[in-house]
């Protein structure tokens, strides 16, 4: 029993990190992203922080509070909705596939907000809550603040406006929140999906915005990606990273697939502790940013 007992002491001090999950390398991987934090969720341990309590515009990454707003609503997820975007100034001109009055169910909705980032989809369902659209956003905000996302802030349920603003260390709280959530990872995490509408009816095929989700060697519980000019490219998820169950979050970044590039440089600098380089012309847009946002604090 004694040398069971040494044995088992002996691997907790070699292996203080648990087994599949390695220490933090020494080096410093540079990322294309403005901003950046990743957690492992199960110990809480900062992976890696870059500018992670900056408040930035984060785009579609809004749509997830979104579609958490309208789970705790409970409304009916069965229940054939029109699509409507009249509560948001200039949302009639966003492109978009699906017809203004035709109808889907609300699942189909949240579905297509997350995995397809279809702006029209996310403003009906703020249009088809108790209340209406005020209420929605009412409701969005005040998620935002039982959640603690103190620099958080939410004006309309798409992201296409710039006022949609949170942190990187923000967000971590609404992936960590979303685990409560089943389905929103099921839905966002999804290929592809047909979804047939009504009034006329016709159907159409989405596909995920996220290729990672197409990627072997990725375990993506929950995903959603953002842009706009205002907040580049952003990226959120639920994955796994060196055995390790983590939050991942990168805001605006410079091109269209240094996001997802931001995501394999650290899972690769965790795995193997090499750093990867990045793009030059992405670090000079993150340091154009930075120059930026240095001359707005100093005014």
């Amino acid at each position: 029993m004694r040398a069971k007992f040494l044995c088992c002491l002996c691997c907790l001090l070699v292996f203080p990190f648990g087994l599949g999950a390695k220490p933090l390398p020494d080096s410093h991987q540079p990322l294309a992203a403005v901003s950046a934090l990743l957690v492992d969720i199960n110990s809480n341990e900062e992976l890696y922080a870059e500018q992670a309590d900056m408040p930035l515009p984060i785009a579609s990454i809004s749509k997830l509070m979104t579609a958490l707003v309208v789970l705790d609503a409970q409304q009916p997820l069965r229940e054939r909705i029109a699509v409507n975007v009249s509560d948001i100034p200039g949302m009639a001109n966003v492109v978009s596939r699906l017809r203004i009055g035709s109808t889907l169910q609300r699942k189909e909705a949240i579905a297509l907000a997350l995995m397809a980032s279809e702006n029209r989809a996310a403003a009906t369902l703020a249009h088809h809550y108790p209340g209406g659209f005020p209420a929605f956003i009412k409701a969005m905000n005040a998620k935002a603040k039982a959640l603690g996302m103190q620099q958080s802030h939410f004006v309309e349920p798409t992201g296409l406006s710039s006022a949609n603003v949170s942190s990187a260390r923000d967000l971590v709280k609404l992936l960590v929140a979303s685990r409560s959530y089943p389905l929103l990872g099921k839905l966002s995490s999804a290929k592809n999906r047909s979804v047939t509408l009504r009034k006329p009816r016709y159907s159409l095929a989405f596909y995920n915005t996220n290729p990672l989700v197409n990627k072997p060697g990725w375990k993506i519980q929950l995903t959603k990606t953002g842009y706009t000019d205002a907040a580049g490219h952003c990226l959120v998820m639920l994955t796994e990273m060196a055995g390790r169950q983590v939050a991942f979050v990168v805001l605006d970044a410079f091109g269209k697939y240094t996001h997802i590039g931001d995501a394999g440089r650290l899972k690769r600098w965790l795995h193997t502790g090499k750093v990867s380089k990045v793009p030059p012309q992405a670090l000079r847009y993150k340091q154009e940013k930075r120059a930026l946002q240095q001359q707005a604090a100093a005014h």
